[in-house]
């Protein structure tokens, strides 16, 4: 049962082999957390991973059986995108953006991890001396990971102070080196839950505009700021991107989260008409395709996974479609993510912890699918280390790129009262050996 002992949570870490329990991946402290709930004959609560915790939606299994029946899964896909998808792809974006998109950047990847993996690969490459990338942490630890592997050069900093009208100079700090290619984070962001607010996308649109860099714009939980419905299609409020603000962007759009459909790994990038027109001496001569979006769908995709999954894209057309229609309210279906982490939040806070990211200006922020926790007296690391000997599953703010003391909890594995029940029982036993 838990809370584990000292020794037996060593042995576990020490048999994964785990070298830093506050920068491991999620995988390893998923497989962390199968150790410790072998060695405890108790499950624990799971808020390290992601996973949706809905069905996925059935108009996309259903688009996919039929495409699977129909042939298919004998045919490579049309690397650029089918048809159907790039067009749903424009309809989806109008609908709920308010942007006009162009059909040839609407580009299917195996998820948005592919997405990033490949682009941040392009925008290295794309002028001598712009060789690095920034991100506005805290973030997706998978992003940088992405960077690491590739060998491209990273600055970030923590947005915590930074808010607002701070934003600007922060920023003028890092791009006015004029090293940085590409400046990435994800609105609502993981893991803080944060928004960024209509004047700091602005600054962010201005200074990518006047220092040549493009913004990478991860939409993974888009609609999910429960605070401003935008599940009307083609009518305001619409969402917030900083592509009302500059031309120099990049948006990713993910089916797993809005969708639920994250087995089928399926995502779009949304190439803006200015980026993927622009044309690159390197690119012309190292893949004989000089224009951007040429380059990166025949050059980089290509070779990266020879498309996305035949099947998936026609899953995604009809789910965007669907959605832009007013057919499948997602929005609506998603918002089960805000009742849960209200339940969730006021049980960590009944029991002495408080939320780190807690605002956005002045407004606290959003109830969703991610938000983070601190516990007085506790480091990242020290927090994760201890909740997870009690039964709690955790990724330590550390692995995110935040300086600020605190764990990331994700909601979505958390769906009925026995988990609730349970995660209030482990916390109540933490809080009441560890309280000054």
């Amino acid at each position: 049962m838990f809370p584990i002992t000292d020794d037996k949570f060593r042995a576990c870490v020490e048999r994964l082999m785990i070298m830093d329990l506050g920068t491991a991946t999620i995988r390893q402290i998923c497989s962390l957390a199968a150790e410790l709930e072998k060695e405890s004959g108790e499950p624990m609560i799971h808020l390290e991973i992601g996973n949706p915790g809905l069905a996925a939606e059935q108009a996309g299994v259903e688009a996919e059986i039929k495409a699977l029946t129909s042939g298919v899964a004998n045919k490579y896909p049309p690397i650029q995108g089918i048809p159907e998808l790039k067009k749903a792809g424009v309809n989806f974006i109008k609908a709920f953006l308010d942007i006009d998109m162009p059909e040839k950047g609407i580009i299917p990847t195996v998820g948005s991890m592919q997405g990033s993996f490949t682009l941040q690969l392009l925008l290295a490459q794309r002028l001598k001396g712009k060789d690095t990338m920034l991100f506005l942490n805290p973030g997706f630890p998978a992003n940088i990971s992405q960077a690491k592997v590739l060998g491209i050069k990273t600055e970030s900093f923590d947005i915590y102070d930074y808010r607002g009208a701070k934003l600007e100079a922060k920023l003028e700090e890092y791009l006015s080196k004029g090293n940085v290619t590409g400046l990435m984070y994800s609105n609502p962001n993981n893991p803080a839950w944060t928004n960024l607010t209509e004047e700091e996308l602005e600054i962010i649109g201005r200074l990518a505009t006047k220092y040549d860099v493009i913004v990478l714009e991860d939409l993974a939980y888009f609609g999910m700021d429960f605070r401003h419905d935008i599940s009307v299609p083609g009518e305001p409020p619409f969402g917030a991107t900083v592509a009302r603000y500059t031309d120099n962007y990049i948006l990713m759009l993910s089916a797993s989260k809005i969708f639920s459909y994250a087995g089928q790994r399926i995502g779009l990038v949304c190439i803006s008409e200015k980026v993927y027109d622009r044309k690159y001496e390197f690119f012309e001569k190292f893949y004989e395709m000089p224009a951007f979006g040429d380059a990166y769908i025949f050059g980089v995709l290509y070779v990266a996974s020879s498309g996305t999954a035949h099947s998936a894209q026609h899953a995604m057309a009809k789910l965007l479609d669907s959605a832009a229609s007013g057919e499948l309210p997602f929005v609506k279906h998603c918002s089960e993510y805000g009742r849960r982490a209200e339940r969730v939040k006021k049980i960590f806070e009944d029991n002495g912890f408080h939320i780190v990211y807690s605002m956005d200006g002045d407004t606290p922020i959003a109830d969703g699918f991610f938000f983070t926790i601190g516990y007085p007296g506790m480091s990242s690391v020290q927090l994760q280390e201890e909740l997870l000997k009690y039964g709690v599953s955790a990724i330590s703010l550390v692995s995110t790129g935040s300086v600020q003391p605190g764990i990331r909890a994700c909601v979505s594995m958390i769906s009925d009262e026995e988990s609730m029940e349970r995660l209030e029982k482990f916390l109540q036993k933490f809080n009441a050996d560890h309280k000054g």
